[in-house]
């Protein structure tokens, strides 16, 4: 499945792999909302790590022209959103993301498999 992935996508998920986040989710969520097709979720140690994850995600997308149309919550580190339009990048600090549980939310989503995305 993943040669099916946009570009994009395979390019998120090897930086925020890059970074080291764990419990890594990519949700197509088409059909269950009108404002994107995809959600990737992460999970940061730290605070501070949620803000690297994402700054590195926003540089190695730019090498490829991409940048965000909106990026929130850089600077507090406990959730940081990247939208990039068809494609919202989610990085959360662990508590803030067991608090609003979009995994929960958003359970009836299509789970994308990322494995072998290095």
């Amino acid at each position: 499945m993943t040669q099916e992935l946009d570009p994009r996508i395979v390019s998120i998920i090897k930086a925020v792999k890059g970074r080291k986040a764990d419990d890594i989710k990519v949700l197509d969520v088409r059909g269950l909302t009108t404002y994107t097709d995809m959600f990737i979720l992460a999970t940061a140690r730290s605070t501070r790590q949620a803000s690297a994850i994402a700054e590195y995600i926003k540089v190695e997308l730019k090498k490829e022209n991409i940048t965000p149309l909106t990026v929130d919550g850089l600077s507090e580190g406990t959730w940081v959103l990247l939208d990039y339009g068809d494609v919202i990048v989610h990085i959360f600090y662990e508590e803030t993301r067991n608090y609003y549980d979009l995994d929960g939310l958003w359970a009836d989503g299509t789970v994308i498999d990322h494995d072998g995305m290095e």
